[in-house]
């Protein structure tokens, strides 16, 4: 993938990472705006008033307490609020109160608002930070959550099958398991931002809610992500096939008919004609015109039947036979359930010319190209005895062989060369209409 390929998906991952932070803390984000400074009372807000006199806090020795007022009456203050305000004897306190829940009972200190004249700071207290900061660390935590899960769920393009998918989604579980544990919680009931593991209790029912929420969504963007992506691939895929085809259809006619074999071709005619061979140059000329209407007609279709390859090799190879006076021959060995299978056309037609070319042709060593089957496979071999001066090679024939199987076939040829012996080896493909 290119750099700026990667660098996109993760300004996207980011994106949609901050859409899902936003959802997941929007009661917090609604809290902030509209009830920012409220607390939930321990008691129905029927209940609840505030008393704006003073107070003076007496502590009982069992540690409960009583706000005794100067009009004469008290109010009850519970042990563990006594504990957790650290308050102390002969405090001056401002309060809310809840009512008595039946006639005669004391009421109930409910908030304090002021302590000692000075406005009581329950954060400062509980050593908690403010609202804002909490909810700012709620988003980067559930942003840092879904960005980690959306780049494993949308990673490693190569692995996009169902399988790699799922091997995906559970990485992205194990990693929410993992950050679920370093989630930051609300500790009860010092009011601290801790890690979830430092809480006391792991089973945290709004976060683990909260995470799961991240998780399925993060799961299904990634399932979207990945086949959009895929469909992509394949759409550019099938346009870069396009275009190789073309180019390899214009390579194939423009490389394989050229005037050095043309004119080769007229001159051993020429030869036969002047020795008035009249049956032989009547067969040379049949075959001559057989092997370049194969060729243009094979320039518009793909595969072929290997034995419509046979035929066209032997014709082909007729032209040679005749230029080099029956100096090359030919081993067929083709098993007949092999000849209906299919193959690109004008495959033949360079591993034949390559050995013409590159070989030295005499009549002490003759050329033997030896065209056999084994199993699925098409053979093609010839002796390597290589010519005193070295005709110049570029090598297209083969890459171009190559690069047309892997576009028709979706197989690779295999080239071996010992220094003795030449040869390629070639898949044969089915014919799936049979």
């Amino acid at each position: 993938m290119k750099p700026h390929s990667r660098y996109a998906a993760a300004v996207l991952n980011l994106t949609v990472a901050v859409a899902i932070s936003l959802v997941v803390n929007f009661s917090h984000l609604l809290l902030l705006f509209v009830d920012r400074g409220e607390t939930s009372p321990r008691y129905g807000r029927e209940r609840m008033f505030e008393r704006p006199d003073t107070a003076l806090l007496a502590v009982h020795p069992d540690g409960h307490g009583y706000l005794v007022y100067a009009a004469g009456d008290s109010v009850y203050v519970p042990q563990s609020r006594v504990r957790r305000l650290s308050l102390r004897e002969g405090d001056r306190i401002v309060a809310d109160l809840a009512q008595p829940r039946c006639a005669g009972a004391h009421a109930v200190m409910e908030r304090v608002r002021v302590r000692n004249g000075a406005e009581f700071d329950y954060n400062s207290l509980y050593n908690r930070p403010s609202e804002g900061a909490e909810l700012a660390l709620q988003l980067l935590y559930y942003l840092l959550v879904s960005f980690v899960l959306l780049s494993i769920l949308t990673g490693l393009r190569r692995d996009g099958g169902s399988a790699g998918f799922a091997r995906r989604c559970c990485a992205a579980l194990l990693a929410a398991v993992a950050l679920y544990f370093v989630a930051p919680v609300t500790q009860w009931p010092t009011g601290r931002i801790v890690p979830n593991f430092m809480n006391g209790r792991l089973l945290d029912y709004m976060l683990l809610l909260k995470c799961s929420f991240a998780v399925a969504v993060s799961i299904l963007y990634g399932r979207i992500y990945v086949l959009i992506s895929q469909r992509q691939a394949v759409e550019l895929e099938n346009e870069q096939l396009k275009n190789d085809n073309l180019t390899t259809r214009y390579n194939m006619l423009v490389g394989q008919i050229n005037p050095h074999f043309f004119f080769n071709s007229l001159n051993s005619l020429a030869m036969l004609v002047r020795e008035g061979d009249r049956d032989k140059a009547l067969t040379y000329i049949d075959q001559l015109s057989y092997t370049f209407r194969y060729i243009l007609r094979s320039g518009q279709s793909t595969l072929v039947t290997l034995d419509e390859e046979l035929k066209f090799a032997e014709a082909y190879g007729y032209l040679f036979r005749i230029r080099y006076e029956d100096k090359i021959f030919f081993d067929v060995d083709v098993a007949p359930e092999c000849r209906g299978m299919l193959l690109p056309a004008l495959t033949l037609q360079p591993l034949i010319g390559n050995a013409v070319k590159h070989n030295a042709i005499t009549t002490a060593h003759p050329l033997r190209i030896a065209i056999r089957t084994e199993g699925q496979w098409l053979t093609v071999s010839n002796p390597c005895m290589p010519k005193l001066e070295p005709e110049p090679s570029t090598g297209i024939g083969l890459e171009n062989l190559r690069n047309r199987w892997r576009l028709l076939t979706g197989c690779d040829i295999e080239i071996g060369n010992d220094g003795r012996v030449f040869t390629v080896r070639l898949p044969l493909q089915k014919d799936s209409a049979l």
